[in-house]
């Protein structure tokens, strides 16, 4: 059995997709599995070994170059490369009209949410057959709830992200156990207080364990500067890729994250994370997986570093 994947962004959508890989090699373990990415997300699917060919599109940037000629020709090289193999099922699990409209150019019967499950109910017009999944789930369960449906199987286990990543030993990492604050997310009504930042980051150097803060644009690498720069023992890194910062997750004794995608990689590596909502209800996006996690707050409603602290706390033992 071969099986396109089409989930193209964003982050942590495409880490919420992962549990389909999963569950689709335990009822199809010979099935050959390919998946349709964005291209700045590639890193996730093939963090999974479930995962044969990974085939990059690359919406973001053609949208901002529609009069280069190398555009369109890269465009054209896409809908080869989704024509090359024909897949006995093409599974939109994103649900929107460019996720449905890139799924239909693959060669093979096109499955996706009907339309009163989409998240843009006109994209169900681009499928060849249409599944209900209650829009009242959590994300991961949509997805793995739609996979199932359309290749007949029941998705009823915990969900296995199926993705692992080696600790490394990066030399500007502190020489003692460290916690990764993750504090850069995409709507300033998502960040975390600083000055919370703060209080927590000195009250793990109390307990022996040490901050370090990835970031990934200018201002986010600023911003985690700052705060390594007020935190004893703290240390901020460098610029890093998504396989270099699922090693980093990897060595972690915990995980502290915004309303980010990195949060959620942190879970899908097993990792104990704590995942603070200030702007957004987590009900149907937080965090989830097998191992330690918590969700905590809410829209408008700030968790308190003695409520983080509490959490790492039962999670470190």
């Amino acid at each position: 059995m071969r099986i396109l994947i089409v989930k193209t962004s964003s982050l942590g959508d495409v880490i919420h997709n992962l549990p389909v890989v999963s569950d689709i090699r335990r009822h199809f373990p010979d099935a050959e599995i390919d998946w349709c990415v964005e291209e700045s997300f590639a890193a996730i699917p093939r963090l999974h070994p479930g995962v044969g060919t990974i085939i990059p599109v690359a919406i973001r940037r053609w949208r901002k170059n529609l009069l280069k000629a190398d555009t369109w020709r890269e465009i054209a090289e896409f809908r080869r490369l989704l024509q090359v193999r024909a897949y006995d099922a093409v599974i939109d699990t994103q649900g929107l009209l460019k996720s449905a409209l890139i799924a239909s150019q693959a060669s093979g019967p096109v499955l996706g949410y009907a339309a009163d499950s989409a998240r843009e109910p006109i994209a169900a017009r681009c499928y060849d057959r249409r599944f209900h999944v209650s829009r009242e789930l959590h994300a991961v369960a949509r997805n793995r709830r739609l996979a199932a449906a359309a290749l007949g199987y029941a998705a009823e286990s915990e969900p296995d992200y199926g993705i692992e990543a080696s600790a490394a030993g990066f030399d500007w990492l502190p020489h003692r156990p460290y916690v990764v604050f993750l504090t850069a997310t995409s709507r300033d009504d998502k960040l975390w207080p600083e000055a919370n930042w703060l209080s927590l980051g000195a009250r793990l150097n109390s307990l022996g364990l040490s901050a370090v803060l990835p970031g990934g644009s200018v201002v986010e690498r600023e911003r985690a500067g700052r705060l390594a720069a007020g935190i004893p023992g703290a240390v901020a890194a460098p610029a890093m890729s998504i396989p270099d910062l699922a090693s980093l997750l990897a060595g972690t004794r915990a995980a502290v994250g915004v309303d980010t995608g990195l949060t959620h990689l942190a879970v899908a590596l097993k990792v104990p994370t704590v995942a603070l909502y200030t702007a957004t209800d987590p009900g149907l996006t937080g965090v989830l997986g097998a191992g330690f996690h918590r969700n905590l707050g809410g829209k408008n409603q700030i968790p308190s570093p003695d409520a983080v602290l509490g959490e790492l706390q039962m999670a470190l033992g």
